[in-house]
Formats: structure tokens, sequence, C-alpha cells
């Protein structure tokens, strides 16, 4: 069948990009071969930070005595826990197929694996369709590393850990980013132990040392075991408990272990050579910066994509791709600006390039920290853990990055990314009148850290 359209995957990139082609007016075929609404909806977002919700609120209550309330025994119904993360992902499935059928009849869905058959033809359900506009997001899943004994150990990732139904007694957790951290944190405020082992000196290693080294002191104080710098070497495992070998012959033994040390693309299959889509050396799809690939008409967006693999990106995408495809884009992929948060708690915020990455380019620029403890409302609420951090363009005075390491840091990194994504100066940060006592007005605070606006 012929369609003007056929976007392959049903990602946060892929459901409002078929569903606005198609209320342009063109006809638009959407292959699935999951569970509706890509890694987000299913293994992603809304299933972590549903149970992370309800890991914080098991750790206020074990610590509202520092506040002077007593809560009593905390217990943690774990079984309850999963339900509810169960509900509310089945609440965003609904969503996405409503979703599409709000897009009406030129949009058809079709279940089933997809691949390509040739130039612009792809195969799904058991049918040939062809179309002059193919988009590929077909995201991502976890990487599994050769370690020697590590597939006879039936390790967990971000998928499986998602459907356990009893708490682990005893989380490894091999991998220290994003997905690694915000796990381990979260099983350890439901009641399991966890070691987080990961090869690199720190947590979330991409990050400047002072940004890694404050969450890195709110695991040790929430205890959870760290062994970084000592990349597994080898897994063995016995009924009820697996063990992780270190470097100099040290063994990590618990219940249960999760891989978190990767992603990789969902290419595998999908027949690209077929189609002349060609791949980077991890198997991403190689796109510019309009999102076009080797092969004429076929597009790619998403996590299958080389680059950042974050939901905001995943969106933004669809909406850079849809004005390039109506003819009225001036935006790319290239020239925006993605900021990320790490929803470990206190939450990891960063936008633009670190220090170390500031100084591989080459770049010019002032820096100020701060301990987040500084800020009064940290202070009032307990909730002193944390850092911030601001780069400056000395000759523009413009912000050219910033992390915050802090209680709502998620959303307190969005003062900086209007103001840098506009171009601003951060002179309007210094001039602003901030409501006190809140938490953004620290952020004011450590860009007067800066020589130049500093109070006499």
């Amino acid at each position: 069948m012929r369609y003007d359209v056929i976007v392959i995957g049903t990602g946060q990139a892929g459901v409002p990009l078929a569903a606005r082609m198609a209320e342009a007016g063109q006809r638009v075929l959407i292959a699935e071969r999951g569970e509706l609404g890509g890694t987000c909806v299913n293994d992603g977002c809304t299933p972590t930070k549903t149970m992370i919700a309800s890991a914080r609120a098991a750790h206020v209550a074990r610590n509202a005595l520092r506040l002077g309330v007593h809560a009593g025994e905390v217990r943690v119904d774990f079984g309850a826990v999963v339900d509810r993360k169960d509900r509310i992902v089945r609440q965003r499935r609904e969503g996405v197929q409503q979703r599409l059928a709000r897009a009406g009849e030129r949009l058809t869905l079709v279940r089933g694996p997809a691949r390509f058959t040739g130039a612009r033809q792809v195969e799904v359900g058991g049918q040939r369709h062809d179309a002059q506009t193919i988009v590929v997001n077909v995201g991502c899943r976890a990487a599994i590393p050769r370690i020697p004994g590590l597939d006879g150990a039936n390790p967990l990732d971000n998928a499986s850990v998602m459907g356990l139904r009893e708490l682990p007694r005893h989380l490894v957790v091999l991998g220290g980013g994003y997905i690694g951290c915000e796990l381990a944190q979260m099983f350890r405020r439901f009641g399991s132990e966890v070691t987080v082992v990961d090869q690199t000196d720190h947590l979330l290693g991409h990050e400047d040392p002072e940004v890694s080294e404050a969450i890195e002191g709110v695991f040790r104080a929430e205890g959870i075991r760290l062994e970084l710098g000592a990349g597994a070497q080898e897994v063995s495992a016995s009924p009820g408990e697996v063990a992780v070998r270190l470097p100099g012959g040290q063994e990590v033994r618990g219940s249960h272990l999760l891989v978190a040390v990767g992603r990789r693309p969902n290419t595998d299959g999908l027949g690209c050579e077929a189609a002349g889509v060609g791949l980077d050396p991890r198997g991403f799809i190689a796109v510019d910066d309009r999102y076009r690939t080797s092969a004429e008409g076929v597009y790619a967006v998403g996590d299958v994509t080389p680059g950042p693999q974050f939901t905001h990106a995943s969106w933004d995408d669809h909406r850079i791709l849809f004005d390039l495809l109506q003819g009225r884009g001036t935006r790319t992929r290239d020239q925006r600006l993605i900021p990320v948060t790490a929803f470990t708690d206190p939450e990891v915020a960063r936008v633009g390039p670190t220090e170390k990455e500031a100084r591989q380019r080459g770049l010019a620029f002032e820096v100020a920290t701060m301990p987040f403890g500084r800020v009064a409302r940290a202070i009032e609420t307990d909730e002193t853990a944390g850092v911030m951090k601001v780069l400056l363009d000395p000759a523009t005075e413009r912000i050219l990055g910033a992390a915050i390491v802090g209680a709502q840091a998620g959303e307190l990194i969005h003062v900086f990314v209007p103001l840098m994504q506009a171009g601003g100066s951060a002179r309007a940060l210094v001039d602003a009148e901030y409501v006190h006592p809140t938490l953004a007005e620290g952020l004011q605070t450590v860009v007067m850290k800066l020589k130049r606006y500093a109070l006499s």
C-alpha cells in the first residue's frame, strides 16, 4: 500500500509527528511492534519516576524526626508501589492511543515489527508499504556488556527491574550513570541493600568532580556502597546469589544484578542495508542536522540517532522535523540547547558544557560555585545537600553552562535555559528580584559570586 508518510515506532517523536502529519492532510502509517509509547512510557520516565516518588515518600517519612515529626514505623508495600506504577503506565499508553485516534482516518496504526525491504519501502504486518517519506523512531534498549559469566547470572535491565514483584535483598548495580544512580537510590529507599560498581572514578562520570562528589556523599550517607574505579571482571551466580569480581580479586555479592552501563539502538533486524540507511560504528542511524539519513526520503529521530537520549530531546526532534517537512523550518538539530536531569534526590541538573568540556573546547570562561546549603530555603526545609555552578563567557556576559545538585534542581535549571536559548546576558539574573525565601534566589546568589557581579 502507498502512503505519504510511514513512521516506524511510537516513541515521543513518532506519535506527535505522525498525528500532526495526518492532521496536515497526509496519509500516514505508523508501525509499532511493542506497547504504544516507546521507552519513556513503558520502561523509562513514567515507571521509574512514579516509583521514585514512592521511594522518596518512604525516605521522608523515615527522616521526619529531623523536622520534629514522629512518623512511627515506616513499612513499604512494594507490591502496592508496583501496582500504582502499572496503573499510571496504562494511563499513559491509553493517552497515546487516544492521540493517534484523534488524528482521524488519515492515520493508520499497524502492530508488528517493521523492516525495510527496499528504497522507501517497509514491510510490516505481513504487507509491504511504500511512502515518499519514512521516519525511523525505534529507540534503544539496554546494552549488555561482554563480561565473563554475565549471561548465566540472569541480569536485570531497566525494563525487567520494573517488573519485579518482590524487593531484592541486595541489588548490585553495574553502572553509575543516570539510570544506575536513579534505580540504586530508589531500591535503597525501599529497603534493599545496594552496591554500585562503576569503572569510572565518580558517579555520573560526565559531570565535573564537585557535582559527582555531592551526589556521592548523599549516596554514602544513605548506606549505598560505592565501588568506583573498579569495573566488573567476572560474574558468577548460584541459587539466590550473584557475585561480581572486581580488580584485585575483591568480590561484591548480592541477590540481584542490574546492568545499567549504556544503551544500544534497535536497528538490528530493521533491514537498514536494504534501504541504504547508513549506521555509525555503534549501530545508531547516522543523520545530518536536518535528520536526513544516507537514504533519500528517510529520516531518523529520537534515541536511535547519535546524541542525547532524553524524552524532551526526542519530542523536540518531532517539532523540528515537522516544520522541515512542511517546508517552513528554520531550526535544525545542531542549534538547540538540551538540559539534562538525573532524578536522584537531590536531583542533578545541567545545561550547557561542563567545566571539563569547556576547557577541552578551548572556551574562555569565568566560573563560580556555591554550596546548595547556603540557600536560606534549603536550610529551612533541611535539604542542604548539593552544589551550584555557573560558567560565564567573559566577553559577552552570557551563561555558557550551569550545573545544580540540590532539591528541585530539575526545575531550577530552567531559570538558565530560556536565558541561554535567547542569548541574554547574565546581568538579567543579577538585576532580577527574586522572592525570598525560595530556592531560585540561590541561583542569583551563585551568579553574583562571579567577580564582575560581586557586591562591594
